[in-house]
C-alpha cells in the first residue's frame, strides 16, 4: 500500500514514502489527543541548524503555490494536523519509530477533527541547504505523493525535524473534512 522510493543525489540523500487511506472512514470524529510533543523549534546538527518551524511554513506554502498553479483550491494549514504530523517527524528523527506510516490511522484519529478520507507524505534528507524544497521536489516528482498533493482535500498539517547526525524528517498529512 505504500511506497518508498529512494532518491540519491552525490552525498545528499534524499527518501520519500507516500500513503494514503484507500478507504474513507466516513464522519470520523476522535477526542484523543497524546501530549507527547517535543519542541523543537530549533536542532542543532553536525554541520547545520534548521529552524524546523520556518522548514513546515516552507513546505505548506511551496504545496499551496503547486496547488494554485494547477487551478486547485489552497489548503488550509490546521496546527491539530501540525502536532501530529510533527510528533511523527520527530519519532522518526529519534528512532522512536521506523521511517514509514506505520500509524497513520492512529495519528489522523488523535487530531480529532471529523473527517472523510486522508493521506500522508513523509521525506527524510541529508545534506541539503534547503531540506523542505527538496522534499517537496521530490514528492511533485513522484506519482504517490503528487497524488495526495493534488488530492481532494481541504486541511493539512506539516511537521518537520532534525537530529544530530543531519538528517531532517518531514511528514505532511492531508485531510478531506465533512
Amino acid at each position: 500500500m505504500f511506497r518508498q522510493p529512494a532518491f540519491g543525489i552525490a552525498l545528499s540523500t534524499l527518501v520519500l514514502a507516500s500513503g494514503f487511506m484507500t478507504t474513507p472512514i466516513p464522519s470520523h470524529s476522535s477526542t484523543n489527543s497524546p501530549n507527547q510533543e517535543i519542541p523543537s523549534s530549533q536542532v542543532a546538527t553536525s554541520t547545520t541548524t534548521f529552524n524546523t518551524t520556518a522548514l513546515e511554513k516552507s513546505v505548506f506554502e511551496q504545496i499551496n503555490r503547486y496547488r494554485v498553479a494547477k487551478k486547485l483550491p489552497k489548503l488550509t494549514l490546521n496546527a491539530n494536523i501540525s502536532r501530529q504530523a510533527r510528533i511523527h517527524s520527530q519519532n522518526m528523527a529519534t528512532g522512536k519509530v521506523a521511517f514509514s506510516h506505520h500509524g497513520l490511522e492512529k495519528r489522523v484519529k488523535a487530531i480529532s477533527i471529523r473527517f472523510t478520507s486522508a493521506g500522508e507524505n513523509v521525506a527524510v534528507n541529508q545534506g541539503y541547504s534547503d531540506p523542505a524544497s527538496q522534499a517537496v521536489i521530490g514528492w511533485l516528482n513522484s506519482p504517490g505523493h503528487l497524488k495526495n498533493i493534488k488530492g481532494n482535500y481541504n486541511l493539512t498539517g506539516v511537521g518537520v525535524a532534525a537530529n544530530a547526525q543531519g538528517e531532517v524528517y518531514l511528514t505532511q498529512i492531508f485531510l478531506l473534512t465533512r
